[in-house]
């Protein structure tokens, strides 16, 4: 069985950050029932078309989940949630508006009320209080707000990550703590209240640069895909224009990286390298004498070096590179799941699966489930139709 079997979580969600925590628990075994507008549904369903017509954001965070639709706006609608979650929820997930949740009565002080044992994880920009708690807080205002722009880019220019890194912080913390809490309610009996903010929790991963600048010292300088305080460490060329990623970490490192793959085991003694502040003070200097070394080998023979001296190093793989990973394929990482489109490939969660494999079933179409759940709380078809043609459901 897995871990989360047996485990029933309801939520109001759209766009990454719940999305994410809560198919985490849906790879566990969790039934996860997502509540969509009808019609409509998860805005994150239309962000793009990149996935046979679906929209990759929402391909890869909602398999495995039931969707029913539901105008939580409408009375009758209101009261199929309320029952939903007081007869079969554990876990109430909401990153609706600030307030909206509240608003409908599905605050853990009015579920609690009714349901002692039910954990409530709100999800949320800037948290439930605050100057700011009503803030639009998109991924990359958040990426503004936690000072991870103004360390990442170029000196030149900053840049954001490649990824909603916001929301994939906050999901990750949110998934975290309502494990925890399963834990927690397993001894007590009963369940809690998360408060999950994207702002702490991108500012939690940006503890690094933060004492780096502690007590005004300078921040970390923006310095593209290299380090930004250790050198040298990021990407170099080889002369056949491929790059190369390389990183060291210590003096044994620099002293092998000069003699085994640069052929200068002098530069090693160099007064202006000899420690990694130095190098990385000076780190146009030496960038010119590495790339100088480099100018003369393919790729393929900068790596074989830097392996051989025992260097980190990697390939600055693209997307489809990375579709196509040797270590992926042997490791046997690739699955198959379903969508409203056909199948897609899905990369198996991270860690070992030996007890039972987590759950990967299908990425659900608006409103799939719906019917099947009002009947599993004793609806009619009759009265689902009538539901339906009220705009309920």
């Amino acid at each position: 069985m897995r871990p989360l079997g047996g485990i029933t979580v309801v939520t109001l969600e759209h766009a990454i950050a719940a999305p994410f925590a809560t198919r985490q628990l849906a790879d566990l075994g969790a039934r996860v029932i997502k509540i969509e507008r009808p019609g409509v549904g998860d805005f994150a369903r239309g962000y793009d078309e990149r996935v046979h017509g679906l929209a990759s954001h929402f391909v890869w965070t909602n398999r495995s989940k039931e969707s029913l639709t539901l105008d939580v706006k409408h009375p009758e609608a209101q009261a199929i949630l309320k029952r939903l979650i007081v007869e079969s929820a554990d876990i109430v997930v909401q990153n609706l508006a600030p307030g909206a949740a509240a608003r409908l009565g599905l605050s853990h002080a009015a579920l609690s009320a009714e349901k002692p044992e039910v954990i409530v994880c709100d999800i949320s920009g800037y948290g439930e209080d605050g100057p700011y708690r009503d803030k639009k807080a998109y991924d990359l205002l958040i990426q503004s707000e936690s000072g991870f722009v103004s360390v990442t880019g170029t000196p030149e220019e900053p840049a954001k990550a490649g990824l909603s890194i916001a929301d994939v912080a906050a999901g990750m913390y949110a998934y975290a703590n309502i494990l925890a809490a399963l834990i927690a309610r397993q001894k007590s009996g009963r369940g809690q209240h998360i408060d999950i903010s994207m702002l702490e929790s991108l500012v939690e991963w940006m503890s690094f640069p933060l004492y780096y600048a502690f007590d005004g010292a300078a921040p970390p300088s923006r310095a593209g895909a290299s380090h930004a305080t250790i050198y040298p460490y990021g990407p170099f060329p080889a002369g056949d224009g491929s790059t190369v990623m390389l990183g060291l970490q210590n003096e044994r490192e620099w002293a092998a990286f000069c003699d085994k793959v640069l052929l200068d085991p002098a530069l090693a003694k160099d007064e202006r390298f000899s420690t990694n502040s130095k190098r990385s003070a000076a780190r146009a200097e030496l960038r010119a004498l590495i790339v100088a070394a480099f100018a003369s080998l393919t790729a393929d023979q900068v790596v074989a070096r830097l392996d051989a001296a025992q260097i980190a190093n990697a390939r600055v793989n693209t997307m489809h590179d990375v579709w196509e990973h040797p270590q992926l394929r042997a490791r046997g990482r690739w699955r198959e799941v379903g969508t409203p489109a056909g199948n897609i490939p899905a990369l198996l969660p991270p860690g070992s699966w030996e007890e039972s494999p987590p759950r990967m079933d299908a990425v659900p179409a608006l409103g799939e489930h719906t019917d099947a759940i009002l009947r599993e709380l004793g609806y009619s078809t009759e009265r689902i139709a009538a539901l339906r043609a009220q705009n309920a459901i």
